[in-house]
C-alpha cells in the first residue's frame, strides 16, 4: 500500500517500512517535505528520498538493502597499488557544497540528475549540523571525485559519489570507509546494489536485518573523524 504525506508538518509520522511496495520495489510513500527534520526521522527508520525533478518527493525502503560492513572491504590489488602510489589527497568536510553540486551534474549519455535543488539546499543544510559529510579526493588542486552522506550513530548513510579521474571515488570511499572504521562505525549504507560498490565488498541483506542492524547503531556514540586514513 503506498502512503500519501501531505506535508503540513514534518513531524508526520511514516508508516513502517515493512508496508513498502514490492513493484517498484521499496516504494512507501509520496509527498511530504524535505525539511532536515524530516530527512533525519526518514533516516531514522531506515527510508530515503529519491525522486527527480518531474516527480513529487518518493520515499523509499528497498528490500534487499545494499550494505557494506566497514570490516569486508574488498580493496582489490590494483586498488591496492594505486593507494600506494598516492596519486590522490584525501580530506574529510573540506568542499561539501563543490561534492554534492558535481555529484547532481548529469552523467556521461544521462542529461536528468535525481539530486534536485531543493535536496541541495536541505543537504546543505544537515552539513551545518554535522549530520551530512562530504569526502574529497584532489589532485593538483583540483577536486577530482568524492562522495557524500549522512550519520547518525555508528552507520553512515552514503548518498552519491562522483569522479573526474578514474577511480578518484573508489579510493576516497576506502579512506572513508577505513576511517570510520577506526572511529567505531559499523555500518554504511549503500541503498541499492551496483556493480560499483559490489566491487568494493558491499552486499544485499534483507531489509529487516538492515532496519535490526540499524536499531542497534543509531544511538551508539561515535563522532565522523575529522582526518582521512588509510591505514
Amino acid at each position: 500500500m503506498l502512503f500519501l504525506l501531505d506535508g503540513t508538518s514534518s513531524q508526520e509520522p511514516f508508516p513502517d517500512p515493512e508496508m513498502a511496495e514490492t513493484d517498484p520495489d521499496g516504494l512507501l510513500a509520496v509527498g511530504g517535505d524535505l525539511s532536515p527534520e524530516r530527512v533525519v526521522q526518514a533516516y531514522r527508520q531506515g527510508i530515503f528520498p529519491w525522486y527527480d525533478e518531474s516527480q513529487p518527493i518518493l520515499w523509499w525502503s528497498p528490500d534487499p538493502r545494499m550494505v557494506l560492513y566497514p570490516r569486508e572491504l574488498h580493496v582489490s590489488r590494483s586498488l591496492r597499488k594505486l593507494l600506494r602510489q598516492e596519486r590522490f589527497s584525501i580530506t574529510f568536510d573540506q568542499a561539501f557544497g563543490q561534492v554534492i553540486r558535481a555529484c547532481a551534474a548529469p552523467r556521461k549519455g544521462d542529461p536528468a540528475t535525481w539530486l534536485t535543488a531543493e535536496m541541495i539546499k536541505t543537504w546543505e543544510s544537515l552539513h551545518e549540523q554535522g549530520i551530512a559529510h562530504s569526502v574529497e579526493a584532489w589532485r593538483g588542486g583540483r577536486l577530482v571525485g568524492g562522495l557524500y552522506g549522512n550519520v547518525l550513530g555508528g552507520v553512515f548513510f552514503g548518498e552519491s559519489m562522483f569522479a573526474r579521474e578514474s577511480n578518484a571515488s573508489k579510493v576516497a570511499f576506502v579512506y572513508l570507509t577505513r576511517s570510520i572504521e577506526q572511529a567505531g562505525f559499523e555500518l554504511v549504507d549503500c541503498q541499492v546494489y551496483t556493480d560499483h560498490l559490489a566491487s568494493l565488498g558491499a552486499r544485499l541483506i534483507p531489509r529487516r536485518r538492515f532496519l535490526d542492524n540499524l536499531g542497534k547503531l543509531l544511538d551508539k556514540p561515535v563522532r565522523f573523524p575529522s582526518e582521512a586514513i588509510c591505514a
